[in-house]
């Protein structure tokens, strides 16, 4: 990735010498054309074209004036991008498989249900379309892919935790500039094996672009990975530039909305698709963030997450920013690629290597002592009795006097008193009756 980028950067170098020699003016830091910007071939009047409102509601096709993605790769880490000549063309570049039971080339779509979720994420993001300007064109028509299929439930045989921190991996290390992650595992927390792939992904200075989720589906709040510090969350809005009810959610990390109602996909067999959800809002910001770092040869990736979120529209009624809802605002392509901003020196969506010291290392380090243990008095028992010489068990002892024989006494006699002058008694009224008797 570093020898591409450096060749990247010296191809833009040259270019601005070229215009300073012909122009006699100073270079300034303004984007930088791609070697193949020109018109776009791009026909407006066209059905489907006409329906890619998002086009011109994030002004991606302003920007396109500038750059179309030449010389970016993104990785999508999905359920795999479907091998549609027209759409993608040589635009996938390479791939993998993490699940266990997808092709080597990452190619085939998994998942009986899912399996065209890949394909219309990819393109979103870098759609070619075709040579007369109709079709559907993604945001980075000339950017590259990287398709690393990964399987969800039983279309994978490796626990979905490990593909992740695989595909990350994989992605960084096959030249991802921008890693795009639409999925939600619909929990705050995620497994310790992601801290260390994530961070990989920061240390390598990869621009990753995360789907924060949508009601609709069962997400009321964002989950992971949109959790993770660091990651650019995307929360979705609908034609009008109105949190999506049903294809959003909500959350404190979302750092900015795109379109997620209303969408077009180009499904593994070829087919165009209607759909809707955050799922495709990441990647029309992963296929903008691949603009930005076209433009801009030398950025950093935090400069480009800090760029998308500075540049955004702001939302009529939002004051305070982070909004839940929309995050700084909506995505606006132009502006953050034309937009004079200065230099960033850390992550504007958080700090993962801070967040891990504080909350998983810190803990390892130092576990919370044992409390000592303090002795609880207990008062003294009686003394005991004096020992007795043992005896027969058929006599009777001290004891046995005490609390068995003497109180058997002091009741049985009175009983015995009682019975006996109940008897005399009984004698007296019946010999008084014989007396009186009369004789026949």
């Amino acid at each position: 990735m570093t020898v591409r980028r450096t060749l990247r950067t010296t191809a833009a170098a040259a270019l601005v010498a070229v215009s300073v020699l012909l122009l006699g003016a100073t270079a300034t830091p303004t984007p930088t054309p791609g070697p193949g910007t020109g018109p776009v071939p791009d026909d407006p009047s066209d059905p489907v074209r006409a329906q890619e409102y998002w086009l011109d509601g994030a002004r991606i096709r302003e920007a396109w004036q500038t750059t179309r993605g030449e010389g970016v790769t993104i990785a999508v880490i999905d359920t795999g991008i479907g091998k549609v000549p027209e759409a993608f063309g040589d635009a996938v570049i390479g791939g993998t498989d993490v699940s266990g039971t997808g092709s080597p080339d990452g190619r085939t779509a998994l998942g009986a249900v899912d399996g065209n979720h890949g394909s219309w994420v990819a393109s979103l993001a870098a759609a070619r379309g075709a040579a007369d300007g109709t079709g559907m064109i993604g945001v980075a028509p000339e950017a590259n892919l990287l398709s690393i299929s990964v399987g969800f439930g039983a279309a994978a045989a490796v626990p979905f935790s490990e593909q992740v921190a695989e595909a990350m991996r994989w992605a960084v290390d096959h030249g991802a500039d921008v890693i795009n992650l639409s999925f939600t595992t619909n929990t705050l927390d995620w497994d310790e094996s992601w801290d260390d792939a994530f961070l990989y992904a920061f240390d390598h200075d990869v621009v990753v672009v995360v789907a924060a989720g949508n009601r609709g589906s069962g997400t009321s709040i964002i989950g992971a990975p949109a959790t993770i510090p660091g990651v650019l969350t995307v929360g979705g809005v609908d034609q009008t530039g109105t949190a999506s009810v049903e294809a959003s959610t909500q959350g404190i990390t979302i750092g900015i909305s795109a379109p997620s109602e209303g969408l077009l996909g180009i499904s593994a067999d070829g087919k165009l698709a209607s759909w809707n959800g955050t799922s495709g809002a990441a990647p029309i910001v992963a296929g903008i963030a691949a603009l930005i770092r076209s433009a801009h040869p030398d950025i950093q990736a935090i400069d480009v997450i800090n760029r998308i979120i500075k540049t955004a529209i702001p939302v009529p009624g939002v004051t305070d920013v982070p909004d839940p809802l929309y995050g700084y605002g909506l995505v606006d392509a132009a502006a953050a690629i034309s937009a004079d901003l200065p230099s960033v020196d850390k992550n504007p969506m958080g700090d993962l290597a801070e967040w891990v010291r504080l909350y998983r290392r810190a803990a390892a380090a130092d576990p919370e002592p044992e409390p000592e243990a303090t002795p609880v008095e207990v008062p003294p028992l009686p003394a005991a009795d004096a020992p007795t010489e043992p005896g027969s068990p058929l006599l009777p002892s001290a004891d046995s006097l005490r609390y068995g024989t003497l109180p058997l006494v002091a009741l049985t006699v009175p009983g015995i008193l009682v019975g006996l002058g109940v008897t005399a008694a009984a004698r007296r009224i019946r010999s008084a009756r014989v007396r009186r008797t009369p004789h026949s």
